[in-house]
């Protein structure tokens, strides 16, 4: 195992927020092109964009959120030497966790099933960040 191996689910992740951003600017484009909405109708909010757009938006929008402290950790992780097997295994759960919870928020919506797995991914999160803290505080011992 190499320290930088926490990185590939940190690939994924990134890989995950530009696709998504991609197709939301995709079909909001579309949706300009094909006059379901105009330019001033959306130049000052989001509330005009057609609900699949704004399903599409709001999944990349959470990726801007909750992720950043997945990317912060995995960056605290490299430079003090803490990258170990748990912490990674840990760092596929949450990005598993992650495309599950777009998939739920582009595809069916459901708001039950998607809070399930966006709690899931938060406590593997907080998981790895008690871990991650542990090590750092035992390492001097």
């Amino acid at each position: 195992m190499l320290s930088t191996d926490i990185l590939h689910p940190v690939f994924v992740q990134v890989a995950l927020t530009f696709y998504l951003q991609f197709w939301m600017g995709r079909e909001r484009l579309g949706a300009l092109a094909r006059g379901e909405v105009k330019t001033p109708d959306i130049a000052l909010g989001e509330r005009a964009w057609p609900t699949r757009s704004t399903q599409i938006a709001n999944a990349f929008h959470n990726q801007l959120e909750l992720p950043i402290l997945f990317y912060l950790l995995a960056a605290f992780a490299l430079v003090t030497n803490q990258v170990d097997t748990p912490l990674i295994l840990l760092a596929w759960v949450f990005v598993g966790l992650r495309l599950w919870h777009a998939w739920i928020h582009t595809t069916h919506n459901t708001v039950r099933h998607r809070f399930s797995v966006f709690l899931a991914g938060t406590m593997v999160l907080l998981v790895m960040w008690i871990y991650f803290a542990f090590s750092i505080l035992t390492a001097s011992l």
